[in-house]
């Protein structure tokens, strides 16, 4: 017998909330890069106006949920990309060379991008229409 968490029935609502909060936090990311806001600490280099785009609209795309699995495929790609050319070069283990972030980053979004873009997504209204013009002319 399977036994159920009193949140299990909030399942959806609660992926739906993390793929929203992911895309938010990790726009903001490009937008340091790419705006310069929030300000940054740190000097960015001219290739870092790449990542930047990748991470504030592919942030901006996981948030609304638009052409969500392509968008969280290319970022957490991004992540895996800038964990080893960043962060892996000085140690192996994230929390000793300052890459956890970039790890977590890399496997939420390819979670995102396996599970698509649930409830609370531009790619759900989509479909809906999509099932509802295909009922009409059916």
């Amino acid at each position: 017998m399977k036994t159920k968490m009193f949140m299990s029935k909030y399942e959806t609502q609660v992926y739906a909330i993390l793929r929203l909060v992911a895309g938010f936090l990790f726009l903001w990311h490009g937008s340091q890069k790419l705006f310069g806001f929030p300000p940054s600490e740190h000097a960015m280099p001219a290739f870092m106006l790449f990542a930047g785009a990748i991470e504030f609209f592919g942030g901006l795309l996981i948030m609304v949920g638009l052409w969500t699995r392509w968008a969280a495929f290319i970022c957490s790609g991004q992540m895996a990309v800038a964990y080893w050319i960043i962060h892996g070069t000085h140690a192996v283990l994230p929390l000793l060379n300052g890459g956890e972030l970039a790890m977590i980053y890399c496997f939420l979004f390819l979670f995102i991008s396996a599970q698509g873009s649930g409830i609370f997504s531009v790619d759900h209204l989509l479909e809906k229409r999509r099932q509802k013009q295909s009922l009409q002319h059916s």
